[in-house]
């Protein structure tokens, strides 16, 4: 639907979401796990961001990637638009010592806050909705010297980059939400990433399991301040 706001719109997708059984162990028997692509038990693991003391997730959902850092030690601060999934990652993770859940914008809540975080990431979040030009800046500064931002999202469509519209859908037959999303090759990110301070960048396709060999693959990128 056009003229809804940001959250409007990530309550309508979660919403939509709620009859979708989400697992409580993965295919290691684990209760918490950490997942980049959008396929179970599949691509690197939390080892991509290193050993920060800290982190910040945008767009954290219903919070299972944070609960895993939060489990591990990391002090999590994990920022979701939408009231909707966090109140299950409250029912579900709110008892972990080390885990923060904050129900606010991704920009409103880097604007505000004077906090440093050893790593930011995103898995299909905040950065895929979030125009570089705004964001980059506000994550270079809440990252401390040597922090690394990492993030995953599908890759582009040939021939179809910058902002690109896109639709969510909601619950039942509802009529789909229109949002934009910010979609670059990896070479592209580089460039971005590199324009804005960062350093070390990488950015690297991560193909699907060979079971699902014809779908769409995750584009994971990798940087340091």
């Amino acid at each position: 639907m056009l003229g809804e706001t940001t959250e409007a719109v990530w309550d309508r997708y979660a919403r939509g979401k709620r009859g979708v059984p989400e697992r409580t162990v993965n295919a290691a028997g684990q209760r918490t796990w950490f997942n980049w692509t959008q396929y179970p038990d599949h691509g690197p693991t939390e080892t991509v961001l290193g050993s920060p003391a800290s982190a910040l997730e945008l767009g954290c959902g219903t919070g299972r990637n944070a609960a895993h850092l939060a489990v591990h030690g990391v002090e999590v601060t994990a920022v979701d638009v939408s009231l909707v999934p966090l109140e299950k990652a409250e029912q579900r993770w709110g008892h972990l010592g080390g885990l923060r859940l904050v129900h606010r914008e991704a920009v409103d809540f880097l604007r505000a806050t004077d906090e440093r975080f050893g790593a930011v990431y995103s898995v299909f979040g905040a950065v895929w909705f979030t125009d570089p030009e705004v964001l980059l800046p506000l994550v270079r500064r809440a990252l401390r010297p040597g922090g690394v931002l990492a993030f995953s999202h599908e890759p582009p469509i040939e021939g179809c980059y910058g902002c690109q519209g896109g639709y969510v859908r909601g619950p039942g037959g509802d009529r789909p939400s229109v949002v934009r999303r910010w979609a670059y090759t990896p070479a592209m990110w580089v460039d971005i990433l590199a324009r804005y301070g960062f350093t070390r960048i990488t950015a690297d396709i991560v193909a699907p399991p060979p079971a699902r060999s014809g779908d769409v693959p995750t584009l994971l990128v990798h940087a340091r301040v």
